[in-house]
């Protein structure tokens, strides 16, 4: 059991540690973000159906959590005076700075949805679901975050969503 989870942790781990990274904004509050819920996943590892898709089941507990981080007000975002480290295996760390700190004006709904639809790359049903609530809020959500990155980042780096990407 320990050692499944142990293998899970070090195969996937950094994965959901970059999707902790986009919800945060922050890279401390993510690791933060991610210890707390891997400690949640442990605890319900030996009771899990691991053959399927434990990712599935991470990525509901940190959206979770990170749900009801937003409510904690001191949690919120903090101004800092250095750069964030970059994540290993960016290939433009300038651009990865700029998109997370895009995200970070972003309202929490706004973020998690552009986080699961774009970097985690999940249709809009599963989206919604994870979201707690529907398909419509999932597309506002989506729609109203790309268009105010397009005016943070600009026009080039934000390309226009096709229709039939949006219906995925």
């Amino acid at each position: 059991m320990a050692h499944d989870f142990s293998a899970f942790v070090r195969h996937r781990g950094a994965h959901h540690l970059r999707t902790a990274v986009l919800l945060t904004g922050d890279w401390h509050a993510a690791e933060d973000l991610l210890q707390s819920c891997l400690v949640k996943l442990y605890r319900s590892w030996p009771r899990l159906d691991t053959a399927t898709d434990p990712d599935a089941y991470l990525r509901r507990i940190l959206v979770n959590t990170h749900r009801s981080w937003w409510r904690v007000s001191w949690r919120r975002e903090t101004p800092s005076d250095s750069m964030p480290e970059p994540a290993a295996g960016q290939d433009d760390p300038v651009l990865a700075l700029a998109v997370r700190q895009a995200l970070k004006v972003l309202p929490p709904r706004q973020r998690l949805a552009l986080v699961l639809r774009y970097f985690e790359d999940l249709p809009q049903a599963q989206v919604a679901e994870l979201m707690g609530c529907s398909v419509g809020s999932v597309k506002t959500h989506t729609h109203r975050g790309v268009r105010r990155l397009r005016e943070v980042l600009g026009e080039e780096l934000v390309p226009e969503i096709t229709e039939m990407e949006a219906k995925r």
